[in-house]
C-alpha cells in the first residue's frame, strides 16, 4: 500500500534511529557506483544550496563536504530519492578519487569465493 511519502511529490527523508539516511554516490557519466555514506538533514540541506555532496562523518561525527581538504569535489549532476525515500543516490562528476585510498572508487575489490581481488 502506497502513502504521500511512497508515491507523493514531497521530499520527506526516512530518516533512521541516529537522525541519517544512505547516500550513494555514482558517477554521471559511466554509472560507476563511487562511494557509500550517509546524510544527515544539515549534509542534505547543504548538498541542495550547493550543488556539491555533503555527507555525516559517522566516525567524526561531523558535516563533512566531500573534497574539501583533498580537491576531490562531487559535483552533483542529478540527485534521486528510493521509493520509501531512506536511501539517496546521486549522480556526481568526481574531481578525483572517491575513496580515502585514492582509489577511483571504494568498490575496488571483487568478492570471490578465495578472498578479495583487486580490479
Amino acid at each position: 500500500m502506497s502513502d504521500a511519502r511512497d508515491a507523493g511529490l514531497h521530499l520527506d527523508p526516512c530518516w533512521d534511529a541516529q537522525g541519517l539516511i544512505t547516500a550513494v554516490a555514482a558517477d554521471a557519466a559511466s554509472g560507476q557506483v563511487l562511494m557509500v555514506a550517509h546524510m544527515n538533514a544539515d549534509a542534505l540541506a547543504a548538498t541542495l544550496a550547493t550543488g556539491e555532496a555533503h555527507y555525516w562523518s559517522r566516525s567524526r561525527k561531523e558535516l563533512w563536504h566531500k573534497g574539501a581538504t583533498s580537491g576531490a569535489i562531487q559535483r552533483v549532476v542529478e540527485m534521486r530519492i528510493d521509493c520509501d525515500q531512506d536511501a539517496i543516490l546521486m549522480k556526481v562528476e568526481p574531481a578525483g578519487p572517491a575513496c580515502h585510498t585514492g582509489e577511483r572508487s571504494c568498490f575496488y575489490r571483487k568478492v570471490t569465493t578465495v578472498g578479495l581481488v583487486r580490479d
